[in-house]
C-alpha cells in the first residue's frame, strides 16, 4: 500500500472495525463473564452490527438493556451519518479515476494511430491541389506546385524516421534498398532548389513541371503516401 493519506484509509477503517466489533465486545464478554453456552463466549470473529443487540441483552440487566440498546442505535445512526462524507469522497475519487483512465485510454489509442494513417486524407487533398496547379496555365502556380510537393517530401522523410535540418541531410541517410525512388527524389529536390534560389530567372515549361511532379509522384506512391 502506498504511504499516502488515501492509502492509510483502509488500514484506519480496518483498525476501527476491529476496535468496535472485536476488542470492545471481547472486553465486555471478559468483564461480565458471559455464560459459556453463549454464542459470544469464545469470540474468534468480529461480531456483526445485527448481533450487537443480542450481546447487549446478555451482557446487561433488564433495567439497563433498553438504555444500552437506545445508545447503540444512536451510535449506529451517527456512525452511518459520519460515513456519508467518506462514501461521497470514495465515489468522487472513483469517478475521477475513471475519467483519468478514459482519457489515458483515448490518448493511448490516438498514439497507436500512425502519422500516415491520420494524415492520408489531408495529404491526398494537398496532392490533388498540386496536380491542379501543375495542370494550370499559370507559371506561378507551377512553382507553387513544386514547392508544395517538396514540402510533402520533407514530411514523408520525417514519417520514415530520417533526421536532419534539411531535406538533403535526411536523404543522405537513405538506404537505397528501402527507398527505390531516391534518385527521383533527389532530382525533383534539386529542381525545387533552383526555383527557390533563382526565382523567376529559372524558366519553367509546362512539360518540365509535369515531369518534376511525376518524379514526386513516384516517390509518394512507393510509400503509399498518396493513392
Amino acid at each position: 500500500m502506498e504511504n499516502t493519506l488515501i492509502g492509510a484509509f483502509p488500514e484506519a477503517f480496518s483498525f476501527l472495525g476491529d476496535l468496535l466489533f472485536r476488542w470492545v465486545p471481547a472486553t465486555v464478554i471478559a468483564v461480565l463473564n458471559i455464560s459459556p453456552s453463549s454464542p459470544f463466549a469464545n469470540l474468534e470473529q468480529p461480531i456483526t452490527a445485527w448481533n450487537v443487540p443480542i450481546l447487549l441483552a446478555q451482557a446487561s440487566g433488564p433495567t439497563g438493556y433498553e438504555s444500552l440498546l437506545k445508545g447503540w442505535f444512536v451510535f449506529s445512526f451517527l456512525t452511518l451519518v459520519g460515513s456519508l462524507p467518506f462514501l461521497a469522497l470514495i465515489l468522487y475519487c472513483w469517478t475521477r479515476i475513471f475519467q483519468i483512465r478514459r482519457r489515458e485510454y483515448r490518448a493511448f489509442r490516438a498514439a497507436q494511430r500512425t502519422v500516415v494513417s491520420q494524415d492520408i486524407p489531408r495529404t491526398q487533398l494537398r496532392w490533388n491541389r498540386v496536380i491542379d496547379q501543375s495542370n494550370s496555365s499559370n507559371p506561378e502556380g507551377w512553382r507553387l506546385a513544386i514547392l508544395e510537393a517538396d514540402i510533402m517530401l520533407n514530411e514523408l522523410l520525417d514519417v520514415q524516421g530520417y533526421k536532419g535540418e534539411t531535406i538533403a541531410e535526411k536523404m543522405k541517410q537513405v538506404d537505397r534498398a528501402n527507398f527505390h525512388s531516391i534518385d527521383d527524389a533527389w532530382e525533383a529536390h534539386k529542381i525545387r532548389n533552383r526555383i527557390v534560389h533563382e526565382g523567376t530567372a529559372h524558366e519553367l515549361s509546362h512539360r518540365e513541371v509535369r515531369r518534376v511532379v511525376a518524379l514526386y509522384e513516384r516517390v509518394f506512391k512507393e510509400f503509399k503516401y498518396i493513392e
